[in-house]
């Protein structure tokens, strides 16, 4: 009977987030996830109630990501961009803005890897955002955010 009430309440969640943004979504997912992965392991209400936290911080995390056509976009910023010049794109899903000023590669002397940092200014959802983000080469040439 428990487990029938936490999935009711699994599915109820799954539902309410078909109204809500990538990261709610993700998030809701997580801490259902979560909940689930925190029963099976400790048979008990605290571990279920750790699982949904830290599955829905998870999800929340994911969730926020870049879609894949970004990623790829950022991804051919960081190996073919012009230091100091501005490359832009509109995802033709999401409609969603960047413009990415990449600066010039570096060595990273603590991972001895080569670096490169970038300003991200992006229109996400109608709203301006601006971060930055630093990209290193891994073992195989691709560039992996830090």
């Amino acid at each position: 009977m428990k487990h029938l009430s936490i999935i009711v309440a699994l599915l109820f969640m799954f539902f309410l987030s078909s109204c809500a943004t990538k990261g709610q979504t993700g998030a809701l997912g997580g801490a259902a996830a979560g909940a689930l992965i925190g029963q099976a392991i400790g048979h008990n209400t605290g571990a279920t109630l750790i699982g949904a936290a830290v599955g829905g911080m998870l999800g929340y995390i994911v969730g926020n990501e870049m879609d894949k056509y970004d990623r790829e976009q950022l991804n051919h910023t960081y190996e073919r961009g012009i230091s100091n010049q501005r490359s832009s794109w509109v995802n033709p899903d999401t409609g969603n803005q960047y413009i990415v000023t990449p600066q010039p590669a570096y060595h990273n002397p603590n991972t001895q890897q080569v670096c490169r940092r970038a300003e991200i200014q992006a229109i996400i959802d109608g709203k301006p955002q601006r971060t930055y983000s630093t990209a290193c080469r891994d073992e195989y040439g691709s560039w992996q955010l830090q």
